[in-house]
Order: structure tokens, then C-alpha cells, then sequence
């Protein structure tokens, strides 16, 4: 017997109604219009998805293959294997110049499920979370899915897309909870510098108050070196460092990540990750940790090749009519000013660029109302450079011939 689909949805869905509440990334729905024009036969040139367009590394995949091998298949510590918190704490150690141990350290299916638990462990319904705008839209989206108000805080071209820190203080409150840092930074190619790093620590510390700090792109950095408040003295016991293997790795099928923060933090989340997803997959571990401890050059061959892009789009996009872009710092992404091309071209937002783009030129960009509540009057979109030189020149000629074009 076959059951049909208005069988299927006859009684009413009756969503809770926090579902409301719960945002998402709209950079996939992007993507699904890429493949079913692709599925059309249109030839379409993709800056959409922030994902390394490198393979994850063959020895990291022997790993992998390694640990089947061995069995790695059964369950596992919630917190993750001791080996692979080690190794953890040892990269942490080494790169954030602070003492980190094992205990300190939880393992997770993602970065994301890190973010998620930090919140869930940390903030109440009606606490106040300050998060970066133009920023990843995960950040506002759980924060309004807890129950929490959510608070942009604006990041701006003419710093280069950092904080006036006087700006960030005041929009503390006596309810704010905690302050989401992302550097460098998802979408605009920006980073923190050890100045802003010291500025927020202080806000963070005259508070009272929790830091989050996402820095999964910590290796992918150009000019500056990276900095992590969680190197600032006395940061240790408020701050919860949200790093993984994505990025740095090429690993973002792979999914896993993890937090650093103080032990009987760890503790918690680790408790959450026993509800949610009982363990991270063993033989995935296995492989992270042979990320960890064997060469890292793919990884700095990566990071290169992300930092001459940088340059390549950077100048490409300045040449177009009406576009302004800033270099970016770190990460592999572009957050041009359009306001011009929108304005000479009659469109009311970027949103109607991107459309345009994508449907006369074959190019596929993403508008700023993917990134968070805007707080500024531009247009801005975002190109992900995670993809060859040639699609990067051919996809900027195809952009600047639209906009003469037309």
C-alpha cells in the first residue's frame, strides 16, 4: 500500500513555537540555486560557500582508513579521546602562548555544536548577547533560539571591519551575558588585532562578563599575526576558544571541532555532548589527530594560496565601476562595498545585484542580509575566494561585464 503525500501532512504540522525563533545559513540556499541552474546546463561560477576548495591532506585520510582498520568504530569518551585532547591542548598552548591541559579541552561533531553549547551552558532566556554584524548568522540565530536578545555590535569598513571599541561598551548592559568574537572574521575577511583583543578583554572583565570566541580561521591569516583574547592575562576564566579542522584542515565534511575553557566548563559541555550526539566519531578523531601531529605544510600551502587570492580579487573587484574593497586580513573572504553599482544601476539592494548576477552573469555572490541584523545604510555583498585563480578572473570579468553591460 502506498501511502500519498497529502497522507502524509493531513493532520497540521503544530510547530513549537520556539522554531520561530531559529534562524539559518542562508548561504545553502544560494547553493541550491547554483545546482539546479547548473542541473540546467547554465555555466555558473560560484563565490558563495565558504568551504577550502584544497582535499582534506592524504595522510589525515590514512588516518582515517587506519583507525577503521583498527576498529575505531565503537563509542567513545562524550569529551573525546584523551590522545586527541592532548594534542589540543598542546596546539593551543603553543599558538595562544597560555597553559592548556587535556581537561580543558571538549571534542565535538563541528565547531557549530561547540557554539551552541557555550550558549546553552552559559546564558539565560532574556540574558543579552553581543555578536559582530555584519557576522556568521549562527550567532544571532542561537542566541534567539535560547531565548536570549541578541545585540549587534557594528563592525565597519573604515577600520577594516574591526570594532570602535567605545561603540562595543556601550552596549553593555546589566543583562548582558556574553560577547561573540569572531576573527578572523566570517564574512568580511576582517581580524582582531592584540590592541582590540586587550580593549574587549577589558569591557569583558569590568563586566563581569563571558567571551565566546570563534577562531576556526586562526591559520589563515595575511599581515598581522593572529591574536586570541584568550592570550590576554585573565581571560582564561571567562573565555570559551571555539576552534576545529575545517579550515585549517580542508576537513569540513569530516565535521569536528571543539572548545578550550576552563576545566569545570569542560565538564558541562561535556554533558551536553552526551545528550546531543553521545560521542564524536572515533575513527574521525583518529584522523584529527593525525591532522594535529604530522606535517602542517598542506596547511601552510593553503594558507598561501588563500593569501595571494586575497590580493588577486582585492585589486579585480577595485577595478570594477562603483565597487569599493577593503584587503582582507585573514579567512578567504571579500565583503566589497557595492553601494555604487546598486545606485548606477537602479537596484534598491544588494539582494537584487546578487539576483542579477547570478541570473545574467553566471556568477553566484551573497548579500549582506545573509549576515545578521545590518546596522549600516551600504550595500555590501560577499565573495568567498575559496576557489581557483581562474575562476576568480573569469568570474570578476563576468561581474564587471554586467555591470557595463547594463
Amino acid at each position: 500500500m502506498t501511502t500519498s503525500a497529502s497522507q502524509w501532512e493531513a493532520r497540521p504540522l503544530g510547530l513549537a513555537a520556539r522554531m520561530a525563533q531559529l534562524g539559518t545559513e542562508t548561504a545553502f540556499d544560494v547553493l541550491a540555486k547554483v545546482h539546479a541552474l547548473r542541473a540546467e546546463g547554465r555555466d555558473i561560477i560560484s563565490f558563495g560557500l565558504g568551504e577550502p576548495d584544497f582535499e582534506t591532506p592524504d595522510h589525515i585520510k590514512a588516518a582515517c582508513k587506519q583507525a577503521l582498520d583498527e576498529n575505531y568504530t565503537h563509542y567513545g569518551p562524550s569529551q573525546g579521546l584523551p590522545e586527541l585532547r592532548e594534542a589540543i591542548a598542546e596546539y593551543f598552548t603553543a599558538t595562544r602562548n597560555i597553559a592548556v591541559s587535556a581537561e580543558n579541552v571538549v571534542v565535538a561533531p563541528g565547531a557549530k555544536p561547540m557554539l551552541f553549547s557555550a550558549m546553552m551552558a552559559l546564558v539565560n532566556p532574556g540574558d543579552e548577547v553581543i555578536y559582530p554584524s555584519p557576522g556568521y548568522p549562527i550567532y544571532e540565530s542561537v542566541a534567539d533560539w535560547i531565548g536570549a536578545k541578541p545585540v549587534p555590535a557594528r563592525l565597519t569598513e573604515e577600520t577594516e571591519w574591526s570594532y570602535n571599541v567605545d561603540e562595543l561598551a556601550a552596549l553593555v548592559t546589566p543583562r548582558t551575558r556574553a560577547i561573540v568574537l569572531n576573527s578572523p572574521q566570517n564574512p568580511t575577511g576582517g581580524m582582531l588585532l592584540a590592541s582590540d583583543m586587550a580593549a574587549i578583554a577589558k569591557i569583558a572583565m569590568d563586566h563581569d562578563l563571558w567571551v565566546i570566541t570563534d577562531e576556526v580561521y586562526s591559520q589563515i591569516v595575511f599581515n598581522y599575526p593572529f591574536a586570541s583574547i584568550l592570550s590576554v592575562p585573565g581571560m582564561e576564566a571567562r573565555t570559551v576558544a571555539i576552534d576545529g579542522f575545517s579550515k585549517t584542515y580542508a576537513m569540513t565534511g569530516w565535521r569536528i571541532g571543539y572548545a578550550v575553557c576552563r576545566a569545570d566548563l569542560a565538564k558541562q559541555l561535556s554533558r551536553i555532548e552526551t545528550n546531543l550526539h553521545s560521542c564524536t566519531a572515533m575513527m574521525i578523531q583518529r584522523a584529527a589527530l593525525a591532522a594535529l601531529r604530522s606535517s602542517q605544510e598542506p596547511s601552510r600551502e593553503m594558507a598561501a594560496a588563500f593569501r595571494r587570492r586575497a590580493t588577486l580579487i582585492t585589486d579585480l573587484l577595485n577595478e570594477i565601476p562603483g565597487v569599493r574593497c577593503v584587503k582582507p586580513r585573514g579567512a578567504f573572504y571579500v565583503f566589497p562595498n557595492v553601494t555604487g553599482v546598486c545606485r548606477s544601476m537602479g537596484f534598491a539592494s544588494a539582494n537584487e545585484l546578487c539576483d542579477y548576477l547570478l541570473n545574467e552573469a553566471g556568477v553566484a555572490v551573497l548579500p549582506r542580509t545573509c549576515f545578521g541584523r545590518r546596522l549600516e545604510d551600504e550595500e555590501y555583498i560577499r565573495l568567498s575566494y575559496a576557489t581557483s585563480d581562474e575562476n576568480i578572473v573569469e568570474g570578476l570579468r563576468r561581474f564587471r561585464k554586467a555591470v557595463e553591460r547594463r
